[in-house]
């Protein structure tokens, strides 16, 4: 069976997929995090892929947004050298022993690394 061959770009722009590939930026961007003691807890994360959004999803076991959220965490928390800064037996101490507001904030940097709402987009004067 013979494919169906991919048509030219339109002159002036190129294949969708490879615009969106040249947009992306996985580099580690720092997250400094100010904690409700006045200390400031510092971590880096990368933008997230679909890929790692789908692996959280499973490996969190349930629907719970919580532990999907915690699944990102311990998956996209890294130091300075790209380490992972939690491990998956930190979950229970994370519940239990950190304050939800200071942990909603790592969940949050850890969702939108640039600081951005979801739907919020860059607007650029033509």
């Amino acid at each position: 069976m013979a494919t169906a061959p991919t048509p030219a770009p339109s002159p002036g722009f190129g294949r969708a997929i490879d615009k969106l590939r040249k947009a992306a930026n996985f580099e580690p961007i720092k997250q400094e995090i100010a904690l409700a003691n006045g200390d400031e807890f510092v971590f880096y994360t990368t933008p997230l892929a679909a890929v790692e959004r789908e692996k959280a999803q499973k490996d969190a076991k349930s629907d719970s947004a919580n532990d999907f959220a915690m699944q990102l965490l311990i998956a996209k928390a890294i130091d300075e050298n790209g380490e992972r800064i939690f491990k998956a037996g930190d979950i229970p101490v994370l519940k239990r022993e950190v304050l939800d507001d200071d942990l909603q904030k790592l969940i949050l940097a850890v969702l939108r690394p640039n600081g951005k709402e979801d739907g919020e987009a860059d607007m650029k004067s033509d």
